[in-house]
């Protein structure tokens, strides 16, 4: 038997009664009696939730209390009654700043439920899931300005995230961009107070408002005994001293006074003696009374000084120049001394020039003259194996050339020889030149402007083009130097320019360099000194340097335009660094980079069931043999069990 749904009964009688009114369109009968009203529908509500999202409605400041508004709703948008937990914050905008004292003198706090209620705080559930929370705050007035910051939820209602409801226009200048420029997603990790980011009531990351609820402008007080009283601010530590203070144990070229890093906009305070100056200068009477113009900008005050020396140093960057030519060999040379004392009549040569383009033309300077008056504190050039767009060895000795001051103000930097082997791959050179600023210490060429420059590749028989220099290199330009910002150099005339491709002169996979037995080549040795065993090699060992308070996963950090295993060139490295500073082994380069940070017995015994090598004896022609390794297969970027499913690449 043929069964209908009330639906298709009702189109069938309806398909019905129009053929019939076709046949005979009589006039219409008397309407029917109206029948009983229906019950209203009733939304649904649940008690019980793992997501709990907040939606604000509306607050209210008035003498002693603060209302506010807000609707709930669990992970699947259900309204969620019967909440009995809240807390509200409200730290004050003050003379001094934001301040929010423990004793309730300045700002307050408020929360209902839990063992700590406090008295007079009420919940009403106006409607389903809709509640207005009035929290009495003693020191609050009605035209008390301040950040407010709500949270709910306990029991068996999941905690909302912290939401900032209200926030006063210039309370801060310094952003979430720019903290989060190098704190990528600070909730995410597992970093202290990461569960107190703070939300805007549009959903978005309000990180330094967060902050400043507890941390604010104005520190607490100490008694004389050195013991923390509850007046003054919530923290010990405010919000200029996190950033200012704190900041200066980021221990390798970091500058707290390059202020642009962090301030978006212009700093408010105008007074030596006011919030986030008194944290570096100390006043005398006189000096701590003066008060600066509106319009004065610390940020570029600083930026111009010239004991710190920021502007300098973009300026040379900015008006300077170099170029490389590739290597060449000169059979017949006016005689020439190299750095070994020995003579040559011929010579492996590079030219590098240096130009001002500071004017409409650039203008060639005279790197022997500057060297001489110690404006130039260096130059000089390497001759490279190059294969498959890679670095494979250095073909000079050190400290065999020799320097030759040309006419038109450029050096050929020569070698009487090229070491044995150089046959086997094409010809490349890298350059540097390093100009002296004001503040030029002699410490290794980290100081300066320095300047690297790779040529064209050229065969190693005839010397003639075979291609352009090039190199995958997946770091942002800016990536370095939003941390490591003072425009120095790492050392040996290594900037950190354009995503460190300088280093690459010295740390590529061919030059075996020991990296303090952090790790091989480039990538290895990076993911090594800030987040593997490298993060502790340095001067201070054990000591772990600042890139351990940085979260590792979030690899966007440098590579914002994220990472393709595929691309990968199946190419080894060589890998000293990872065999107790002991030449002749190889790795395979996916291995190299993981194995940095990821070095445990399980972890690299995955990586060899999967084509990984780890230190296998290296050939004569390593650099052309290809690997077995598969990683790509199961962890390229968008696999089922791809490098982005357990590290970030988005911001």
């Amino acid at each position: 038997m043929k069964h209908l749904t009330k639906r298709r009964l009702a189109f069938v009688v309806a398909a019905a009664m129009g053929i019939a009114g076709c046949a005979d369109d009589g006039k219409d009968g008397a309407d029917g009696e109206d029948g009983a009203p229906g019950e209203p529908a009733t939304p649904p509500v649940t008690e019980v939730s793992t997501v709990t999202n907040v939606e604000y409605i509306a607050h209210m400041v008035e003498e002693g209390q603060v209302t506010v508004e807000f609707n709930l709703t669990d992970e699947d948008g259900v309204a969620i009654t019967g909440l009995e937990n809240a807390g509200i914050y409200l730290a004050a905008k003050t003379d001094r700043g934001i301040q929010r004292s423990r004793d309730g003198s300045v700002g307050g706090s408020a929360t209902f439920g839990g063992d700590n209620a406090t008295e007079g705080a009420t919940i009403t559930e106006v409607d389903s899931g809709q509640y207005k929370l009035v929290a009495p705050m003693a020191a609050v007035q009605a035209d008390t300005e301040g950040l407010i910051r709500l949270q709910v939820g306990g029991g068996d209602i999941a905690d909302s995230p912290y939401i900032i409801i209200d926030k006063p226009e210039m309370t801060h200048t310094s952003t979430t961009e720019t903290c989060y420029s190098c704190h990528v997603d600070y909730a995410t990790s597992d970093i202290r107070h990461s569960h107190y980011v703070a939300q805007n009531i549009d959903g978005e990351v309000d990180f330094v408002g967060g902050c400043m609820v507890c941390h604010n402008n104005v520190p607490r007080d100490v008694a004389e005994d050195g013991t923390s009283l509850d007046t003054g601010g919530y923290a010990k530590a405010t919000m200029q001293q996190l950033g200012h203070i704190n900041h200066q144990k980021f221990e390798k070229d970091f500058t707290p006074t390059n202020c642009y890093t962090c301030h978006a906009e212009p700093v408010m305070n105008t007074s030596i003696a006011g919030n986030g100056c008194s944290d570096c200068h100390t006043s005398d009477g006189s000096g701590a009374a003066t008060v600066l113009a509106d319009d004065f900008d610390a940020r570029e005050f600083h930026f111009q000084s010239s004991k710190i020396g920021l502007e300098e140093r973009k300026e040379i960057r900015a008006n300077h120049y170099t170029t490389t030519s590739a290597p060449y060999y000169n059979p017949t040379m006016d005689e020439w001394i190299d750095h070994k004392d020995v003579a040559w009549t011929s010579g492996y040569c590079v030219d590098i020039a240096l130009f001002d383009n500071s004017g409409e033309t650039p203008v060639q300077l005279n790197i022997g003259e500057m060297y001489e008056a110690h404006e130039v504190v260096y130059g000089g050039a390497y001759i490279n194996n190059y294969y498959n767009d890679s670095i494979v060895a250095r073909v000079i000795g050190h400290g065999s050339e020799g320097y030759i001051e040309n006419a038109d103000g450029s050096r050929s930097v020569c070698y009487g020889e090229l070491t044995a082997g150089y046959e086997l791959a094409n010809l490349s050179a890298s350059s540097r030149i390093t100009i002296a600023d004001t503040n030029w210490i002699d410490s290794d060429n980290e100081y300066g402007v320095s300047f690297t420059g790779y040529s064209d590749v050229v065969d190693p028989i005839n010397f003639e083009k075979v291609q352009d220099w090039g190199r995958r290199h997946t770091i942002d330009e800016n990536s370095c130097t939003t941390c490591h910002n003072n425009d120095t150099n790492y050392h040996k005339s290594g900037s950190y320019g354009d995503g460190g491709l300088d280093c690459v002169a010295c740390h590529n996979n061919g030059q075996d360099r020991k990296g303090a037995l952090s790790g091989p080549g480039f990538g290895p040795m990076v993911h090594s000194m800030h987040w593997g065993v490298g993060n502790e090699l340095g001067d201070k060992a054990p000591e772990a340097n600042s890139a351990a308070s940085l979260n590792a996963d979030n690899c966007v950090s440098c590579h914002a335009d994220g990472v393709s295993l595929a691309d990968v060139p199946n190419q080894y490295m060589l890998s000293k660094a990872y065999n107790e500073g002991n030449a002749g082994v190889m790795t395979s380069p996916i291995t190299a980079n993981c194995f940095a940070c990821h070095n445990s017995d399980s972890a690299l015994s995955h990586m060899e069931q999967n084509g990984g090598e780890l230190n296998v004896p290296s050939t004569t022609e390593w650099f052309t043999e290809g690997t077995s390794e598969s990683c790509a297969t199961c962890h390229d970027t968008g696999k089922s069990f791809g490098i982005d499913k357990f590290h970030n690449f988005e911001r």
